[in-house]
């Protein structure tokens, strides 16, 4: 009789502890498609930082011009613009020079995530990104 009894409190126990393990891992992918959803609602162009007019007018023709051009404006146009906003363009910027030149965009990525705070609204991007850069 001892015996049924030890196996039955086993089996009880294996049992709560997989239905914990299930809720466990529940909670944490709502938890990760809620962060994914965050991050994808997130619109660069509302960020703060750069002024507006002509500084946008030009980034968005920087950007159709390709790499070497968006490198040229935010040499000559990077200390007019302040995080958030300068962090994304410069992430943006970083993985789309990846293949070209990883340790640049490796340079790039480590320098956004070092000056940005736990508060920042891009904070979600960086950690995203954290993998593949580091």
């Amino acid at each position: 009789m001892t015996k049924l009894i030890s196996i039955f409190i086993v089996v009880v126990v294996v049992f709560c502890g997989w239905q914990l393990f299930k809720y466990w891992e529940q909670v944490q992918n709502e938890e990760e498609n809620k962060k994914k959803a965050e991050a994808a609602q997130m619109n660069p162009a509302n960020l703060q930082g750069m002024p507006t007019g002509q500084l946008e007018q030009s980034y968005q023709q920087a950007l159709q011009h390709g790499n070497a051009a968006i490198r040229t404006w935010l040499k000559t146009y990077g200390d007019a613009i302040q995080d958030p906003r300068k962090a994304w363009i410069e992430l943006d910027f970083a993985v789309a020079i990846t293949r070209e030149d990883p340790t640049e965009a490796r340079k790039i990525f480590k320098a956004v995530k070092d000056r940005t705070p736990a508060s920042s609204p891009i904070l979600p991007r960086i950690k995203q990104l954290e993998k593949t850069y580091e």
